[in-house]
């Protein structure tokens, strides 16, 4: 055990940490240079194109110190995104060590941080790497400052280096050895094994990721996962490279997968403990929760798909990804649909490209929204994750809304255009701090509501792309939140309904109104959109109908005919009004989803 070093690389996006992990694993020789390729341990293009591991892998890697001794080095990737922040918990408490990497260009941003939050919640051992020192415009000096202020390490335990040329890899791999300690467990003592992650095999079944901490996985064992409370024979274990290498057995300090004939993905949740039935560990491994999706919205197929199209393709979606959650739900306005439950705003955005890109499905998505927790007049709280299940205002004693801290660094230049944005959604300021001259480090207070449509790209748009974000769920907080109805034609669009703060309602009503005017085609008949807040109307616009010129034939006479003419029309478009219905095309549905 005192030769495994068991460690990972934790980075915010697109600082080079899949890079990082190709320049390990072609310095092991891990892989055949025919086999290696950039981004290896990315394999989805979505992750290629976005520079954002979404499935978290694994390697063990084989090295030979110059001082002549043989390592198991054991790389536990972790996803690059806030929505996966649990996952990323999970691997890093499989880890002793994590290499934190700094874009030498960029400097510290707000993912570096709350990683290293993380990581230092495990008791992990931090290794700072200032990557991209090739690059014309890398300024290291102002990375280790930052550093230095901002996470509290000290410059000269950094490495500088380039995982794209190769510089500084050597040196990486003296302080993985020197600086990591090696595992620590019995393997004499009961089985105690972390599931570090899960995906489906068609052939296999569940293929789970586990790293041992007490005891040994031998083929033909009996094991059973402490949290589900389902048993299951060990059919195969092995490790990868990232290929799957077969052995006979795991013990205490390794790292690597086991296949058991589970066939629910729901069986092998990330954060379980593995043991022998017959002979139980006594207590499952600290940190285990339940994932909980917190961002919601209603999925219909468009075009030519079909409803079956769309449930066989969330089926299999949903085989390889336990954390996003779909029930049916009928919506008069679109027709069958499914109510989908995501980890987040970036889970939701990969989970409907994924849908569109690998099963050829054409979708509408509706408003993403948030669970909100609802108290009745008869003390019952309930949950939930569409605005049509709100009960009526006279029934409801309270409305909690979900709230996050976010954390923010941003350059002072845009200090004034970023706080004026936190402010206009809600945002309380808890700290703001300088941490070098030139960049701000803000702590707020957020309702998720507001942040789940634009946000990003607002933050974005009003630092020109230099301010960064990261954030953690804090809780539930009671806030005075209706429900925005939209009608047309007096009739109430369910798929179209909001639960907004009391103060913005009327300006999103009047907005909403306004621009749904421009996207429902006119009709023979006056068509009445109007924003309401239960029975209160609060905004209104009228497409006016088609009108034929029925005074065209009239040459003369007496004004009554013109009058009996103009009443006949009029009456007969009260009746077509009565008895004719608006259909909300796609195209303006979709159009009404990007209404700022």
């Amino acid at each position: 055990m005192k030769n495994i070093r068991n460690f990972s690389i934790i980075a915010h996006i697109d600082h080079g940490k899949s890079t990082l992990a190709d320049r390990l694993i072609e310095k092991t020789g891990t892989l055949s240079p025919r086999e290696l390729r950039e981004q290896v341990l990315d394999t989805m293009d979505l992750e290629r194109e976005k520079g954002i591991t979404i499935k978290a892998q694994a390697a063990r890697l084989h090295y030979h110190s110059p001082a002549n001794k043989d390592y198991v080095l054991n790389l536990i990737d972790t996803p690059g995104h806030v929505d996966f922040s649990y996952e990323v918990s999970r691997s890093l408490a499989a880890c002793e060590g994590a290499l934190l990497l700094i874009d030498a260009s960029q400097g510290v941003e707000a993912q570096t941080l709350a990683n290293t939050y993380l990581a230092l919640q495990n008791d992990l051992v931090l290794i700072p790497v200032i990557n991209k020192v090739d690059l014309s415009q890398a300024n290291p000096d102002l990375a280790l400052e930052q550093m230095e202020n901002i996470i509290g390490l000290k410059s000269d335990e950094a490495i500088l280096a380039s995982a794209k040329t190769g510089f500084g890899i050597d040196e990486i791999f003296s302080s993985i050895i020197e600086r990591f300690p090696p595992p620590a467990g019995d393997r004499d003592a009961p089985l105690k094994a972390l599931l570090i992650d899960s995906w489906f095999d068609s052939y296999r079944g569940v293929i789970i990721l586990v790293r041992v901490f007490d005891g040994v996985i031998r083929t033909g064992a009996r094991i059973e996962l402490m949290a589900s409370q389902v048993t299951y024979n060990v059919e195969e274990v092995g490790y990868l490279t990232p290929k799957q290498k077969k052995v006979n057995s795991l013990s205490a300090g390794e790292v690597g997968y086991v296949i058991a004939g589970i066939k629910e993905l729901s069986h092998a949740r990330v954060g379980d403990t593995l043991t022998e039935k017959n002979r139980r560990t006594k207590l499952p491994l600290p940190g285990f929760k339940d994932i909980k999706p917190m961002v919601f919205c209603g999925m219909y197929p468009a075009g030519e798909t079909s409803v079956e199209d769309l449930r066989k393709a969330l089926e299999k979606l949903r085989l390889n990804d336990f954390s996003f959650q779909y029930e049916p739900e009928n919506s008069p306005a679109l027709g069958l649909g499914f109510r989908c439950g995501f980890l987040g705003i970036l889970h939701r955005e990969i989970i409907q490209e994924r849908l569109e890109r690998e099963f050829d499905i054409n979708l509408i998505a509706t408003a993403p929204s948030v669970s909100f927790r609802v108290t009745t007049d008869e003390g019952k709280d309930v949950e939930i994750h569409n605005p049509s299940e709100l009960p009526p205002a006279n029934k409801v004693k309270k409305i909690e809304e979900p709230v996050i801290e976010a954390l923010i660094l941003v350059p002072e230049k845009y200090l004034g255009s970023v706080l004026k944005l936190l402010e206009s959604r809600r945002g309380e300021q808890k700290k703001m701090e300088y941490v070098s001259s030139q960049r701000i480090f803000l702590t707020y207070r957020l309702p998720l509501n507001e942040i789940v449509f634009d946000f990003y790209n607002n933050l974005k748009s009003v630092s020109q792309g230099y301010a960064s974000m990261d954030y953690e769920f804090e809780g539930f907080r009671e806030a005075p939140l209706v429900k925005l109805d939209i009608l047309v034609n007096r009739e109430p669009v369910d798929a179209l309904s909001l639960i907004v703060h009391q103060d913005k309602a009327y300006h999103v009503g009047r907005s909403l109104v306004s621009h749904m005017r421009d996207l429902i085609p006119r009709q023979q008949f006056d068509v009445f959109l109007q924003a309401a807040l239960g029975k209160r109307i609060i905004a209104r616009e009228t497409i006016k109908a088609y009108r034929k010129d029925v005074l065209a034939k009239l040459y003369g006479g007496d004004y009554t005919r013109k009058m009996k003419l103009l009443e006949k029309q009029k009456s007969g478009k009260k009746r077509m009004r009565k008895i004719g219905s608006v259909e909300i095309p796609q195209e303006a549905f979709l159009a009404f989803l990007r209404v700022k």
